[in-house]
């Protein structure tokens, strides 16, 4: 662990407690009583993680973890609290004005736990904001593995959702934000067993709902990175349908954002054309076909009429 780490505590035993313990695992915490400080050490250097007593002189913990959002937003926030507190501890993380808390007296491996966390948290949050593609791409790949037949699937999808945003001529930053969606369009798959994803068989409904949910579960990860608006828009919505039949919420036609309507072409255009356990890739003028039959059904027939030329001419030029 890097030496980015802020401890605050008014009890000098239990910040140098708190030291040694995370010296043994590869750290040398900052540590600091007051909070008034804390506030500087922030201001001044990057910290990725800050863990707070709540009672102190000169401000509460929860006072000082809000201050420490304003000025660094990404910084991670601990707070150590006593069992009575449980439920401002609660309301704190509901909030998100709190990553997670300590119960006091708390255990050596839930700290150095707490803190590991919130590490992989802020350094996800930095690849985000330092607009990282390599790692995203990369959890896109991570998630593939979970079914072997959707390698590719990822980068295809991003590929055609491109074709229908350029030929909209939409600007370079919704283009990214599009790209990034379409890689990341199914990452709330990594929740559903790899039994049902690879079935060589109907699902049952009880298994239909629990794949219906990755939407929503993918949704709760882009959120939690602060990937922009546009991305988190087609991780929930690319399994809408134009007439209001799809999932998780129903939307119809303009209700559901541009992004995932351009998304779902995309995604059902490839998803035909592979391989799948239950059947072979279907060739392209039957997908083409499928899809002039979906207009105004699953798909946005705008974005249909646009996608049909474009990629037929893409596929057989290939």
């Amino acid at each position: 662990m890097k030496n980015d780490i802020l401890i605050v505590d008014d009890d000098r035993m239990i910040l140098d407690f708190t030291a040694e313990i995370l010296q043994k695992v590869g750290s040398t915490p900052i540590v600091t009583s007051s909070p008034l400080e804390a506030l500087e050490i922030v201001a001044r250097q990057p910290v990725a993680v800050v863990v707070s007593d709540h009672y102190m002189p000169e401000m509460t913990g929860m006072e000082l973890l809000t201050r420490v959002k304003e000025l660094s937003p990404n910084t991670v926030r601990i707070m150590m609290t006593s069992a009575a507190d449980l439920d401002l501890a609660l309301t704190a993380i509901n909030s998100g004005e709190v990553f997670r808390f300590l119960p006091k007296p708390w255990k050596e491996k839930d700290m150095i736990k707490a803190i590991k966390d919130g590490l992989r948290r802020y350094r996800l949050l930095e690849s985000v904001r330092n607009d990282d593609d390599f790692i995203l791409r990369s959890l896109a790949e991570t998630i593939e593995l979970k079914d072997p037949y959707t390698k590719g699937h990822c980068d295809r999808v991003a590929e055609y959702a491109l074709l229908i945003a350029e030929s909209l001529g939409l600007d370079d930053g919704i283009k990214r934000d599009i790209m990034r969606g379409s890689w990341l369009h199914d990452c709330g798959k990594i929740g559903v067993p790899e039994a049902v994803l690879n079935a060589r068989r109907k699902l049952t409904a009880e298994e239909r709902e629990i794949v219906n949910m990755h939407p929503a579960w993918g949704a709760n990860v882009a959120e939690k990175a602060n990937l922009p608006a546009t991305v988190i828009n087609i991780v929930l919505h690319h399994h809408e349908h134009y007439n209001g039949h799809g999932y998780p919420m129903g939307l119809a036609a303009g209700e559901i954002p541009l992004e995932a309507r351009i998304v779902a072409v995309a995604d059902i255009f490839d998803a035909l054309r592979s391989d799948r356990p239950y059947r072979s890739g279907i060739p392209l003028e039957t997908v083409l076909e499928m899809l002039a039959d979906m207009r105004g059904a699953e798909l946005d027939p705008v974005f249909v009429d646009l996608f049909v030329p474009l990629v037929r001419t893409r596929e057989k030029g290939a």
